[in-house]
This record gives C-alpha cells, structure tokens and sequence, in this order.
C-alpha cells in the first residue's frame, strides 16, 4: 500500500489500533487527542487540556488527590520503584501501535530511561515518542514512507543491527552494520520522498527512524498497516 493511501486512512481507523500515551501513564486511545496536548502534561494537568485518560497507570505520585479521580476512570496502582512509569504502562498493556508523548527532552535521565524502555520493548509493539520537533520510531523489520524530497531522515540503531539495504536515501545503509557505541547513524535525506528501509532479514533489533513531527498520522498509519 502506497504511503500516501496509508495516510488518507481516518483517524478513526488509525485509533482503534493505537495507544496514546501522554507522561505519568495516561492512556487516550485518540490520535486526535495529540493535536489538543503538549508533552509534559501532568496527570492533574490533563483534564485541563480537554482530555480525559481511560486509565492511569503507574506509582500514581503524580497525582495530588487519587481519591478524585476514583469512579472517573481506571486506576491501576503499581508499587514497584524498578521502572518508569512509561515502562509499567508498556508492560501492562498492548496494542500494535504505542504513541509516547512527554517520555524525552526537560530532563536527560528520563529521555534515556525511555530509550532503554523503548529498546526492551519494541521487539513486540511499535513506539513512537514524540517530542516538540521530531517524532522517533522504534521498529524491528523493514519499512516504507513517504516524507517531502530532500527531507531529513534520521536512523539510529537501538542495538546491533546489519542493514542489508536501503532505498531513496541520499547515503545508502547497504551492508552498513550499526551499533550503539560503535557506529550509530546520522542525519540522512530522502532523495525523492519515498523511501524504504530494509534490516537483514535475520535481523531482530530494534532500530529508530526519525523524521519530523508533521509525519505523525501518517507514519501511525503506516506502521499500524504493516500488521
């Protein structure tokens, strides 16, 4: 399926297969609700924003008053203090496609607990964390998009990983092996838009593609079409 008919799927169709995360383990399964955030929100901050979270999961410390929002939604309680609340929430739910947003940027030890979250887990989901200018992708396998021409793409290895090759990049990835501390990626460009990415076909690390914020529907909707 091209990417842009990938795109023109609804939201509604889009959403039934994604979760919405918004920080402190919000859940809103609605894309739509992206556009009506900001990443950083607080659970107390949330309903502010005009949403309204099917579930809270995690410690719950980030909650003022728990008692308030007993009967309004879900409260799933976790006491242990060995992950992020975005890891407890990664680990207690499931859907093909995860949105993350207010995971990364403000503080460097919650970007890099999230990344090593999102590297433990996107063997068996696809996460996107999102932040104010670029959205990154966690992926195993390959993939096919769509972006403008000479648009920057970004790809950096989550764990070793052999690519075996690469179409419509400016640099080609062909044989390229990357590895976080050896040889990671850096800024590359769609040479006419479209562009595919492909891992050896034996390979199962997870890989980041990152592209710009603007791509959010679209990549959503692509990833959740691959299956």
């Amino acid at each position: 399926m091209a990417a842009p008919l990938r795109a023109a799927l609804s939201v509604a169709q889009v959403a039934c297969a994604v979760l919405l995360l918004i920080a402190a383990g919000l859940l809103v399964r609605s894309l739509w609700a992206l556009s009506r955030s900001d990443p950083g929100f607080h659970a107390d901050q949330i309903v502010t924003a005009g949403l309204f979270p099917e579930a809270i999961i995690g410690d719950l410390d980030s909650l003022s008053n728990v008692e308030e929002w007993l009967g309004r939604t879900r409260l799933l309680r976790i006491e242990e203090q060995d992950t992020t609340d975005f890891e407890k929430v990664l680990y207690s739910t499931y859907a093909p496609v995860t949105i993350a947003l207010g995971m990364t940027g403000r503080r460097f030890d919650h970007t890099l607990a999230a990344l090593d979250a999102v590297t433990r887990y996107a063997r068996d989901r696809v996460i996107i964390l999102v932040d104010e200018e670029d959205l990154a992708m966690a992926l195993t396998g390959p993939f096919t998009f769509e972006v403008e021409e000479r648009e920057r793409v970004s790809v950096h290895p989550l764990a070793p990983i052999k690519f075996r090759r690469s179409i419509g990049l400016k640099y080609s990835l062909d044989g390229l092996r990357l590895a976080p501390g050896e040889r990671t990626g850096t800024s590359n460009e769609a040479t006419d838009g479209v562009f595919r990415i492909e891992p050896e076909p034996r390979a199962k690390a997870p890989w980041l593609l990152i592209v710009d914020r603007k791509y959010l529907f679209a990549i959503a909707a692509a990833a959740t079409a691959r299956g």
